[in-house]
C-alpha cells in the first residue's frame, strides 16, 4: 500500500477520533460514566434483583427492560456503561441486553426524529421490529447462560443484606435525587442541543453537571462520594479505551469502502442485502440520531426497504467501538452470543417486516 495511502487512512481514522471526542466524551459518556458509578453504589441491589434479576418474571423483567429505556438518548457506546452498571448491580443478562439493544434504538428523541425523517409507517415498522429482536435477544442470553445466571443469582441471595442506613438504599431520597440529576444532566444537553453546536450543548451540560456534583458534596460524606468515583472510574478504565480505539477503526474503514459500492450492493429487498446492510450497521458508528438521515439519504439512492430497516436496528444499537466495549465488560463469550444473535435476529425480522409492512 502506497505511503500516501497510509497516510490518508491515519487521517481519517484520527479524524473520527476527533470528532468523537470532541462531540461525545463531554456531554454523553461523561454522565453515562457517573451514572452507572451510582447505579453500582446507590441502587438497592434488592430493588434490581426483585425486578430484573435471574429469579424475576419474563414477563415482567424483559418488558420493564425495555420501556425503561425509552428516556434515554444515548448511542451504542453510551449506554455500556449503564447497563454494565445494571448487570453489576443484580439484573439479570436478558434484562441488562434488552436494554443495551433498546435504548439506543427506541428512546423518545430517536424515534421522534425517525418519523419527521422517514415518515410514520417506517418509524413503527422500525418500534416493532426492534422490541420483537430485543425480546428474543432477552431470551437467548438467558437460554445460554442459564446455568451462569442460577449460580449468580444464587450468590447475590447469600450475601448478607446492606442495613438499611447506607446511603445504597434505592429508597433514600438523596441517592434518588442524585441519580435523576445525573440522568437529567446526560439527557438535557441531547434533547435540548439537538441540531446545535457543541458550543451550546455545553453550555447546557455544565451547570447540569455542577449542580450534580455541588448537591452530591452537601448531601453525601467524603468516603461515599469517593466510592461512587470509584465505581466511576472502574466502568472509565474497562470501557473508554476500546471505545476509543473502535473509533479510530472505523473511521480507518470508512475511508476504505467507496460509498458507490455501498449504493450498487444494497438495493432490492433481498436477504443478501438486508444482511449485508445489517452487517454495515453493525460496524459503522452511528451516533444517536444520525442513522435516520443516513437512511434518507441511502433510500433516495435506491437501496431496499428491507436493507434501510436492518440499517435502522443495527445502526443505532451496535458498532465496532460497542462490541470491543462489550468484549471487555461482559466477558468475549456474552459479548460474542450476543453480537451473532443481535445480526441473525435483526436481519430476520428487517427482511420479514420489511418485505411484509413496507
Amino acid at each position: 500500500m502506497p505511503l500516501d495511502q497510509i497516510n490518508l487512512l491515519l487521517v481519517a481514522g484520527l479524524q473520527s477520533l476527533i470528532d468523537y471526542v470532541a462531540q461525545h466524551t463531554v456531554t454523553c459518556l461523561v454522565p453515562a460514566f457517573f451514572i452507572a458509578g451510582a447505579m453500582n453504589y446507590f441502587i438497592s441491589k434488592d430493588v434490581v434483583i426483585r425486578y430484573l434479576g435471574y429469579s424475576a418474571r419474563r414477563l415482567t423483567s424483559f418488558p420493564l427492560a425495555t420501556v425503561s429505556s425509552i428516556g434515554l438518548a444515548v448511542c451504542s457506546c453510551t449506554v455500556i456503561p449503564i447497563a454494565s452498571g445494571l448487570y453489576r448491580r443484580g439484573s439479570s443478562i436478558g434484562p441488562a441486553f434488552i436494554f443495551l439493544w433498546t435504548a439506543p434504538a427506541l428512546n423518545i428523541l430517536t424515534i421522534t426524529y425517525s418519523g419527521a425523517i422517514l415518515g410514520v409507517e417506517m418509524t413503527l415498522v422500525r418500534i416493532l421490529a426492534a422490541i420483537s429482536s430485543s425480546l428474543i435477544i432477552g431470551l437467548v442470553m438467558v437460554t445460554v447462560f442459564r446455568r451462569e445466571e442460577r449460580e449468580r443469582s444464587d450468590k447475590e441471595k447469600m450475601k448478607p443484606q446492606a442495613a438499611a442506613t447506607k446511603a445504597e438504599v434505592l429508597h433514600s431520597k438523596n441517592s434518588l435525587i442524585l441519580i435523576l440529576m445525573l440522568v437529567a444532566t446526560l439527557l438535557l444537553p441531547n434533547y435540548l442541543g439537538a441540531g446545535r453546536a457543541f458550543v451550546e450543548k455545553l453550555l447546557i451540560f455544565l451547570p447540569l453537571f455542577a449542580a450534580s456534583m455541588a448537591f452530591a458534596y452537601l448531601r453525601f460524606s467524603r468516603d461515599e462520594i469517593l466510592q461512587w468515583f470509584q465505581e466511576t472510574w472502574w466502568f472509565v478504565k474497562k470501557i473508554l479505551p476500546l471505545l476509543l480505539v473502535g473509533v479510530f477503526i472505523v473511521g480507518v474503514v470508512g475511508a476504505l469502502i467507496p460509498p458507490e459500492f455501498v449504493q450498487q450492493v444494497l438495493g432490492g429487498n433481498g436477504l443478501p442485502q438486508t444482511f449485508l446492510a445489517n452487517f454495515i450497521g453493525a460496524i459503522m458508528y452511528f451516533s444517536s440520531m444520525t442513522e435516520s438521515p443516513f437512511v434518507k439519504v441511502m433510500l433516495d439512492l435506491g437501496m431496499g426497504k428491507a436493507p434501510a430497516l436492518a440499517l435502522l436496528l443495527t445502526g443505532p444499537g451496535m458498532s465496532l467501538p460497542s462490541m470491543l466495549a462489550i468484549i471487555r465488560v461482559f466477558t468475549f463469550r456474552k459479548a460474542i452470543v450476543y453480537i451473532l444473535t443481535t445480526v441473525v435476529v435483526s436481519t430476520t425480522f428487517a427482511f420479514i417486516f420489511g418485505n411484509l409492512l413496507l
